[in-house]
């Protein structure tokens, strides 16, 4: 993982939007181990909303309605589920500080969820973290095709509606790539984030 990377034990909510202002963001090397590292990518994934692709058959499946989206009602769920071992993803980077961390974030307004219901189940979301006029986002899960995805174009519709101007990735993947995620350079990003920090914080 290419990028700044130290240890930091002891990390409080106000420290962690501070570490969001500047660029970085922390990871546990597993959902079992205690400790947390703060993570500054050389390369930064970024969603460019103006830029955002949806695929024809993505939209063909949005028209029939297959799920609830709902926000913000069940987060702590949509993070457990993130954390969650899964066939594709047989261990995960949230362990049980992140949880309590973010959960905390969402109580202050700052951590937020887009959520995929089916009925009374939930079966797929995502979660992040709001900052000025930024997103960044953190993990998705989805236990429906499709699910997953659908709260990522909700999102996105979301934040271009509300004004947000920076959709933050973290990294990219092949998966993100396909609506429009692209990598851009430290200082580049760097210049991103302070512009969409200059405006004040947006409700989510």
């Amino acid at each position: 993982m290419a990028g700044r990377r130290s240890r930091q034990p002891d990390i409080t909510p106000e420290l962690l939007l501070r570490a969001y202002s500047i660029g970085l963001f922390p990871m546990a090397d597993s959902a079992d181990d205690p400790e947390l590292f703060w993570v500054e990518p050389d390369m930064r994934g970024i969603i460019p909303l103006d830029k955002f692709h949806v695929s024809r058959s993505l939209a063909k499946t949005i028209r029939k309605k297959p799920f609830d989206i709902r926000v913000d009602t069940a987060f702590d769920a949509v993070i457990a589920a993130c954390a969650e071992a899964a066939p594709d993803r047989p261990s995960t980077w949230i362990n049980r500080k992140i949880k309590a961390l973010y959960s905390t974030l969402h109580h202050m307004g700052h951590a937020h969820s887009v959520e995929a219901w089916e009925g009374d189940h939930l079966v797929g979301g995502l979660y992040g973290v709001s900052l000025g006029a930024a997103f960044f986002g953190e993990s998705m899960f989805s236990r429906r095709t499709d699910a997953s995805k659908i709260c990522l174009v909700y999102l996105v519709e979301r934040m271009k509606a509300k004004g947000f101007r920076l959709l933050d990735t973290q990294f990219t993947t092949e998966h993100l790539k396909s609506f429009g995620a692209i990598d851009v350079p430290k200082h580049k990003y760097e210049d991103l984030l302070a512009r969409a920090l200059s405006s004040p914080h947006l409700r989510f």
